[in-house]
């Protein structure tokens, strides 16, 4: 290990990854560009994050390396940037990759004039040329050429490049959205669908868990039976597979093949909170035991692994383990029957598929399931209680003992943005499942926040880690912090969770807002840091922050009678329509707010008493069920009724009825009589007779 730099006192795991390698980094900041003026020399930025394996091989390979590091030292200023704390500065660079060289990734490589103006990008290059992949070397030592010989016409490279940014993000003209643009969505997304091992398109895989959200909801109102199809099969498939930890349970980051065997083994929090909330979703509207089963296992392992003793949640857990991607979690026959025995041990290997051959690396295999719990016990000639009791002991040996392995790296920064996913996720779980344990963990984490990541004026902080809040928030930590709070809301009936996520929506409105092209920008509106502030509502890894927005927008707007909250949201929407329909199932959250705004949505208003057996039976019959076109409000006498009322002014009047719970149903801005009894209430949400 070389001497530590300056990055030392940075709180940025990754940043800290790279403080003792002989490169001199600086992180983002005056210091390095005004030293980069100050020596006349251009400026080396590579962008990346604590749990990238390919970002790990470069640093070991090219950034640990003394010849490396004399080039860049002698040469260039080098800076490092986190993307996962600085998303802004990455989103503008990785546009500059992708226009510059049509691909982009992680490592981020970008060279750039002292002025911030990019004249050169890629992502991740070896040492020396290797297998038509140009060394890194070599380009150093080109451009350091050039920079000495025509610094002026590099320059002038970076004015061009800079000047076409600077014009700003460019949406497509506004066109019409409406049921066809539904239709269209779906039909896109069924071509694209593995009809054999679910999911989309060929290798890699990724589990895409927006796209069965909007699914769900496309099948529920009407539209082609084929959508339940895709969703079940896809959710039957991943938790078979590698992608799946089978022994410590959440998901992987993709999986490199298919058929969902082989994954890349980072483990993101965004992803087990999308992927929660997708099997959460599914288990209301179809049913299936295994759905529930997956998502409390998510829970399980979010709650265990990656919750801070304050309460947030940390951001991930790394592939690699001593040197190599996945050897944590791989196994042989002879780890396994050490530990189970002879008898049970090839039992457990026959049922996750571990041979002497291995499906991965060195003889070792990924642990999935070939054969389905059911037919496995079948074939074993074991009734299917007795093998799942010795599946459950067996797992939980397993797990003892792989927690004695040298374990991944864990990224223990809290980022605002992904730790309101995580809160609606479990909100979402408190409901389906009537576990209060899920809502008191999202509303712990939603306090740490709130307390320890928001400035004095009120304005979110998106990082915190080693006691330090730090960076101004962006568009996706209002966002999704709000959603969060929305769904604690109607997880808990807090009022002050309400009033969060209406003044989040607010302060988010007034920072973020495009007043000249509509939408929101990603990056507050007073940035002088980047070249441009990017503005987008492609749902990639997570939904957008803008699609986000859009769903706030029409759900607070309808709850809280706010119709200038509405009139936002189809301001955001038209902004986007052109974008959006020119790719349609690369907007499937955005489209999944479509559907809640061309549906008739409806209101349910229960009047009663929180801890009462009635009214917690009509939520039952409310939560039990995927209603995403419904809104719900409780409304208990006293003081927490007209907190209630304050915020929700149409609840005024609707009171309990001869001392029973009771249910308002409000549907297309008209109310039904009264439903006191659950029978009632559940024939006017079914529709039965």
């Amino acid at each position: 290990m070389g001497t530590a730099h300056r990055l030392i006192k940075e709180k940025s795991p990754y940043l800290l990854q790279h403080a003792r390698n002989p490169v001199d980094w600086y992180p983002w900041g005056d210091e390095a560009f005004d030293t980069a003026r100050r020596e006349r020399k251009p400026v080396f930025c590579s962008i990346g994050y604590s749990t990238c394996h390919w970002c790990h091989v470069m640093e070991a390979e090219s950034f640990s390396d003394r010849e490396v590091a004399s080039a860049l030292n002698r040469d260039f200023i080098a800076v490092k940037v986190d993307r996962e704390e600085r998303p802004d500065i990455d989103r503008a660079y990785m546009d500059v990759c992708l226009a510059m060289t049509g691909s982009g990734g992680w490592p981020l490589t970008i060279i750039m004039t002292p002025e911030k103006k990019p004249f050169f990008a890629g992502t991740y290059f070896p040492k020396t040329t290797r297998w038509g992949r140009p060394g890194l070397l070599e380009i150093l030592s080109d451009i350091s050429d050039k920079w000495k010989s025509d610094q002026e016409g590099i320059a002038r490279a970076g004015e061009q490049i800079n000047a076409a940014l600077a014009k700003g993000p460019r949406l497509a003209p506004a066109v019409p959205l409406s049921g066809e643009t539904l239709r269209n969505a779906f039909d896109q997304l069924r071509r694209q669908f593995d009809p054999v091992r679910g999911g989309f398109g060929a290798a890699p895989k990724f589990p895409a868990p927006h796209n069965l959200m909007f699914l769900l909801r496309y099948g529920l109102h009407g539209g082609d039976a084929t959508a339940f199809v895709m969703v079940e099969r896809t959710l039957g498939a991943m938790p078979r597979g590698g992608i799946y930890d089978q022994i410590g349970y959440g998901f992987h980051r993709y999986s490199v093949d298919a058929e969902w065997l082989v994954p890349h083994f980072e483990k993101m929090l965004y992803d087990q909170a999308m992927l929660a909330m997708a099997y959460t979703e599914a288990y209301q509207a179809i049913r299936d035991e295994r759905y529930r089963r997956v998502a409390r296992e998510v829970f399980d392992y979010v709650l265990r692994d990656m919750a801070s003793s304050e309460g947030g949640f940390y951001s991930a857990e790394d592939a690699d383990s001593e040197g190599h991607e996945g050897r944590y979690y791989v196994w042989t026959p002879e780890q396994i029957l050490a530990i189970l025995g002879e008898k049970r041990g090839g039992l457990m290997c026959r049922f996750f598929g571990v041979t002497k051959a291995g499906n991965f690396e060195g003889g070792r295999s990924v642990l999935h399931v070939p054969t389905p719990e059911t037919e496995f016990a079948k074939r074993e000639d074991m009734p299917l209680p007795i093998f799942r009791e010795i599946l459950e002991d067996s797992r939980k040996k397993l797990l003892a003992a792989r927690e004695k392995r040298v374990r991944p790296y864990r990224d223990d920064k809290i980022l605002t943005d992904w730790n309101g996913l995580m809160i609606a996720a479990l909100a979402k779980g408190a409901m389906a499942f009537d576990e209060p344990a899920y809502a008191e963990a999202a509303a712990r984490a939603a306090r740490f926040i709130l307390r320890r990541m928001r400035h004095p004026d009120g304005t979110l902080l998106h990082r915190f880690r080693d006691g330090e809040a730090a960076i101004p928030g962006y568009l996706d930590d209002y966002a999704f912090l709000s959603w969060g709070l929305f769904e604690l809301f109607e997880a808990t009936f807090e009022p002050r969770h309400l009033r969060e996520a209406l003044a989040l929506t607010d302060r988010m409105l007034h920072l973020f807002s495009d007043d000249a092209g509509g939408g929101l920008c990603f990056s507050q509106r007073d940035d002088r840091n980047l070249i441009v502030r990017s503005k987008d509502a492609y749902d990639g890894a997570h939904p957008s922050g803008n699609s986000v927005a859009v769903s706030n927008l029409l759900r607070l707007g309808r709850l809280t009678a706010r119709p200038e909250l509405e009139k936002k949201a189809e301001e955001s929407m038209r902004a986007f329509s052109g974008t959006v329909r020119s790719a349609l199932a690369s907007h499937t959250f955005f489209l999944s707010a479509l559907h809640f705004a061309l549906h008739p949505t409806r209101e349910a208003v229960i009047a009663g008493e929180p801890e009462r057996d009635d009214t917690r039976a009509m939520l039952r019959v409310i939560r039990e069920r995927l209603l995403p076109d419904m809104l719900v409000v409780l409304k208990p006498r006293g003081r927490g009724g007209e907190e209630i009322e304050e915020l929700v002014p149409y609840v005024k009047g609707q009171k309990a009825v001869a001392g029973k719970a009771t249910a308002y149903i409000c549907e297309n801005y008209a109310c039904a009589l009264p439903a006191t009894s659950v029978e009632e209430l559940k024939a006017r949400i079914t529709g039965a007779e």
